[in-house]
């Protein structure tokens, strides 16, 4: 697993940056992934997260697309103009959630 800084504190990584452990994640280190991948996070973006990290919290899983659109009341168009190029490993990732089993 590498490792990274991020604000200053090291975290571990997989092989495609998400978090090996969610316990050092906070809402700046949440903007610092986000500018990483192109994303300046805004009310809407937070929006998604805190409901993916709730839901999280609640199922132990990342949820899939269906769950928050179905669940969540956030259609995929919005998913997909907010985290372009992959809304849920891109939300999990920033989350600082483990990357998604659904995605590759």
């Amino acid at each position: 697993m590498p490792d990274k800084t991020i604000n200053g504190v090291t975290v571990s990584t997989d092989d495609d940056g998400f978090l090996q452990d969610h316990s050092p994640w906070n809402k700046d280190m949440a903007a610092t992934i986000a500018e990483e991948e192109g994303i300046t996070l805004t009310d809407a973006h937070w929006k998604v997260l805190d409901y993916i990290l709730a839901d999280f919290a609640e199922k132990g899983a990342v949820p899939g697309m269906r769950r928050l659109n179905k669940v969540g009341g956030i259609p995929t168009k919005e998913l997909y103009s907010l985290f372009p190029g992959g809304p849920i490993k891109k939300a999990a990732k920033i989350a600082g959630l483990p990357k998604p089993a659904s995605c590759v």
